[in-house]
């Protein structure tokens, strides 16, 4: 089963058109039918957009399993790191400067997403608090 195919079952489950799964997150009516027929597959962006939008893993939207993981349970608290015993004089590979800006961008990305997921969440409550509703 594809991505698409994916997609596909998502917007059926949330019984929404296909349309205003593409309004909802801003992807045209083209890219959408691009993936329909595997001209192309969704960014790594709007994959996280997709996962977020329908609350599914990443994983099962890419390769239609979940995967097993292990949960960490530990507290919250602030980590402090001696950077006096770092090397600082090691060079990172072009690869692994790569990945760390990509690591930069999406966790970028997923906080701008969450912001605004919260401030949709609170609009909507201050429409139901309103004495108009």
């Amino acid at each position: 089963m594809s991505i698409y195919e994916r997609i596909e079952i998502l917007i059926k489950n949330k019984k929404i058109t296909k349309k205003k799964f593409c309004s909802d997150l801003g992807i045209s009516t083209g890219n959408l039918g691009d993936w329909k027929r595997g001209k192309s597959t969704p960014g790594s962006n709007k994959l996280i957009d997709i996962a977020m939008y329908f609350d599914v893993s990443l994983d099962w939207l890419m390769t239609g399993c979940e995967r097993q993981v292990e949960k960490i349970h530990e507290r919250l608290e602030v980590y402090l790191v001696d950077v006096s015993s770092i090397d600082w004089t090691v060079k990172l590979s072009a690869h692994e400067k790569a990945f760390i800006r990509e690591y930069i961008h999406f966790t970028q990305h997923r906080k701008k997403l969450r912001r605004k997921k919260a401030e949709e969440k609170n609009s909507f409550s201050l429409h139901l608090d309103s004495p108009e509703v």
